[in-house]
C-alpha cells in the first residue's frame, strides 16, 4: 500500500481529495482499505480533526457497498485514501455528496475497466 501515493490515480471532489489505486493480488482478504486523513497545518485542534474524520467515515460506510459489489465482480483490491482539503468546518451535509461522488467515479472507472472473460 506504500506505492498509493506514488502511483496511484487522485482527482478532486471537493472538499476532498481522493487517492486511489486498484491491485491485482494483495494479500489482504477485504476488498478495500480505506484511509482518512485531515491536516494537522489547516485544523491545529485534535478535536477539530476528529470530527471531520468521523463524518468522513460515516459517509464511506454507507456508500461502500455499490464499490464493493464492483470489487467483488472484478476480483480486485482497492487501496483509497481520503483527504479533507477544506480550510473550514462543513457540515456532514456537504460532505456526503463529495464522497458519493467519488465512491461512484471510481464505480464507473473499475466498470470501464473491467475485462471481457471475467
Amino acid at each position: 500500500m506504500g506505492d498509493l501515493f506514488l502511483s496511484g490515480n487522485s482527482f478532486l471532489s471537493y472538499p476532498l481529495r481522493i487517492v486511489w489505486k486498484i491491485y491485482e493480488d494483495l494479500p489482504f482478504e477485504s476488498l478495500g482499505q480505506a484511509g482518512f486523513s485531515v491536516p494537522k497545518r489547516i485544523f491545529k485542534r485534535a478535536v477539530d480533526r476528529n470530527q471531520l474524520k468521523r463524518k468522513i467515515r460515516e459517509s464511506y460506510r454507507i456508500h461502500k457497498a455499490v464499490l464493493y459489489d464492483s470489487l467483488n465482480n472484478t476480483n480486485s483490491r482497492l487501496g483509497l485514501m481520503l483527504i479533507y482539503i477544506a480550510k473550514e468546518k462543513l457540515p456532514y451535509e456537504k460532505i456526503d455528496p463529495a464522497v458519493m461522488k467519488a465512491i461512484s467515479k471510481i464505480d464507473r472507472e473499475l466498470k470501464n475497466n473491467r475485462n471481457p472473460d471475467i
